[in-house]
């Protein structure tokens, strides 16, 4: 493994972390946070989170990670599973200073 793949894999690993602590302390998704699969949906049958929680989300990744959506089309992919809230945060968030 290289160097850089390393520091990119812990990067994720705690940014991975502070998506789910939004979840639980700000959505009050009732889960421990290893318990939170990142492939399983946020919305209907995965996290169950609804259209208000999506407004509470997306202010909270702002305020905590900085993440800012850049265009309508980019939001509605980035809001499908954890992982593709911590891609979008990666992209486009202020993640160099996330401690786990």
């Amino acid at each position: 493994m290289t160097p850089e793949l390393a520091r990119y894999i812990t990067r994720r690993e705690r940014v991975l972390d502070k998506v789910r602590r939004i979840l639980v302390e700000h959505l009050h998704v009732a889960r421990a946070l290893d318990e939170i699969d990142p492939d399983a949906p946020l919305f209907g049958t995965g996290l169950g989170l609804d259209s208000v929680d999506a407004v509470e989300l997306l202010v909270s990744m702002e305020s905590e990670l900085g993440v800012k959506l850049p265009n309508e089309g980019l939001s509605r992919a980035a809001m499908r599973t954890v992982n593709t809230l911590v891609d979008l945060a990666l992209a486009h968030g202020r993640t160099d200073d996330v401690d786990g």
